[in-house]
């Protein structure tokens, strides 16, 4: 009787083992397909990128193939980052559904693989990118078609598709070609937050907008208008942009080497700049973050763009700041993802990939050069250690193995090196 007892206890605890197994696996499952933004935001599981996957000077006449946008997909993947970042859904641009596809279709080949997006719906003014003066105070008609591809994406896609941005740097006034007025922005805002209310999108889709720091009231008082306080209200959470790197340039104060740093190495001249410049941008997220919580105190903000470039024959080189190489950008990036993953920030780091449209007739322009792997899937020095660990094994980019930049020698990759500007503040 006893044999008997003890058999029938092994069996029930065993097979009560096996339910809470199952059931154990049932609520990862789940938890895993009901991954939205508000737990994908700010956990540093999730890294996030910014991802324009063209490989060629005409975006127009040389669109990624799918199996070219599975190849980076994967490769990003190995890096850990499972949320990447568009910027449009042009009829004329297929990039952003492309890359829809090329996701789902890895997701049906592995079921492991995880990878979500925030789609950019491009916002412009009347009379943007045209020979006629940009109207600002009037928005573009294509701005309506625009907002509509991206809503059929994201119904088409509710398992990818986890956040939409109305609009990149739509509001900043530096962006003198195609800017607009908050209200623009707050229109299409409030007409995706409806479509959610209604069951014409998914309920827990977010809704941002993705621009320059000023424009979220972190700088120019004149940013600050009544439309703006309206917009913080009305989106999910603000997407912040922050570059230390053209600030180097354009407001350089925090970038040249001080006095009492002169007599300093070479290295510790550049290490303490990178540490400045890291710090520049956190005071900007921390003046977004002051203005947006007297304004909304729920409120979270992530960081929508941020990056330094690698090569650079203007602004940024050898006659300018002196902000571009590898060097810089290593540690830059490693900074960066410190502070915010230990912030619980998300930081769209910009960008994945080198990509040589954006200033075609100048092939060592600083917006070609942005990225953590070149055209053809070198790594640079920010994921060299990335090579060591083995992580790219069988994985390829236009056919080439993914090696490290200067062949690893880090020596030579010092050479390139140059110190910031050499002027010291008084």
């Amino acid at each position: 009787m006893k044999s008997n007892l003890k058999i029938i206890i092994t069996v029930l605890i065993l097979h009560l083992g096996y339910s809470c197994s199952s059931k154990n696996e049932e609520n990862k499952e789940v938890v895993k397909e009901k991954m939205t933004a508000a737990n994908i935001l700010g956990n540093p599981e999730y890294l996030a990128i910014s991802y324009g996957g063209y490989r060629e000077k005409s975006r127009e006449d040389n669109q990624p193939t799918i199996p070219e946008l599975k190849e980076d997909l994967k490769l990003m993947h190995a890096i850990g980052i499972r949320i990447i970042r568009t910027y449009n859904v042009q009829p004329k641009l297929p990039h952003a559904a492309n890359i829809l596809e090329a996701i789902y279709q890895l997701k049906q080949e592995d079921e492991s693989f995880e990878m979500y997006v925030m789609l950019g719906a491009w916002i412009d003014c009347l009379n943007a990118w045209t020979n006629k003066e940009p109207n600002h105070e009037i928005e573009s008609p294509q701005n309506k078609g625009e907002i509509e591809r991206a809503v059929a994406l994201a119904n088409k896609y509710p398992n990818i598709v986890k956040i939409i941005a109305v609009g990149n740097e739509a509001m900043v006034r530096w962006a003198t070609s195609y800017f607009v007025r908050p209200n623009v922005i707050l229109k299409w805002v409030n007409h995706l937050q409806n479509l959610k209310k209604e069951g014409k999108l998914p309920n827990d889709l977010w809704i941002t907008c993705s621009d320059d720091f000023a424009s979220w009231g972190g700088g120019d008082s004149s940013y600050k208008v009544k439309d703006l306080e309206d917009l913080i209200k009305a989106v999910d959470y603000i997407s912040m942009h922050t570059y230390p790197y053209h600030n180097s340039h354009y407001n350089p104060d925090f970038w040249k080497v001080p006095e009492k740093e002169q007599s300093l190495s070479k290295k510790q001249k550049v290490d303490n700049a990178m540490l400045r410049a890291v710090n520049f941008a956190k005071k900007q997220y921390k003046d977004v973050s002051d203005y947006v919580k007297s304004i909304d105190s729920t409120k979270m903000i992530h960081i929508g763009e941020t990056g330094w470039a690698t090569v650079s024959n203007g602004h940024y080189g050898v006659n300018g700041s002196r902000a571009t190489d590898e060097y810089k950008q290593g540690l830059y990036y490693n900074l960066l993802r410190d502070w915010t993953n230990k912030e619980g920030i998300s930081c769209f780091y910009f960008e994945a990939f080198d990509e040589q449209w954006k200033d075609a007739k100048n092939p060592d322009g600083s917006e070609n050069h942005f990225g953590l792997f070149t055209l053809n899937g070198k790594a640079k020095y920010p994921i060299w250690n990335l090579v060591d660990k083995g992580i790219f094994k069988d994985l390829k980019r236009n056919g080439n193995p993914i090696i490290k930049t200067f062949n690893g020698d880090k020596e030579e990759l010092m050479k390139t090196v140059l110190n910031p500007n050499t002027e010291y503040l008084r």
